[in-house]
C-alpha cells in the first residue's frame, strides 16, 4: 500500500513513472499488522466508525513509536516535518482517514468480508 501510495503522488507530480518507493525498515513496522486480528476480536460489536478511529489511533501509536525510535538514530524513512499537523515530524493527524480506511480494509480481508454473528 505504501508503494502505491508513494506512486500516486509521483502522479500528483506529473511523473508518469509513477515510481513508488519504502524502506527495509518498514518490514517490521508493517508486520505489527498482526495485530489487527486480536483487535479485531475485542471491538468487532463496535459501530464501524469507532473501529475505524480505534485501528487509526493504534497505526498512529505504532508509526509514533517507531518513528521517534528510528528518527532517533537518524534511519527514519519519513519525515513530516513540514506538515501542519504533524507531530515529532513522525505522524500526521491529516493521515487518519487514510489509517481508518487501511484499518477497515485489513479487518474486512481478515473476515473475508463477513462479520461473526452471535447465534
Amino acid at each position: 500500500m505504501e508503494i502505491l501510495f508513494t506512486a500516486f503522488d509521483s502522479f500528483r507530480r506529473r511523473e508518469l513513472k509513477l515510481m513508488g518507493r519504502t524502506s527495509v525498515w518498514m518490514f517490521p513496522i508493517y508486520g505489527m499488522a498482526v495485530l489487527i486480528g486480536p483487535v479485531h476480536s475485542l471491538i468487532q460489536k463496535f459501530p464501524l466508525l469507532l473501529r475505524g478511529m480505534i485501528y487509526s489511533t493504534g497505526f498512529f501509536f505504532v508509526e509514533f513509536l517507531s518513528g521517534s525510535f528510528l528518527k532517533k538514530r537518524g534511519l527514519c524513512p519519513w519525515d513530516y516535518s513540514r506538515a501542519k499537523s504533524n507531530i515529532g515530524g513522525v505522524i500526521r493527524l491529516d493521515y487518519a482517514p487514510f489509517w481508518m480506511a487501511a484499518g477497515l480494509l485489513f479487518e474486512r480481508i481478515l473476515t473475508g468480508g463477513k462479520e461473526k454473528r452471535s447465534p
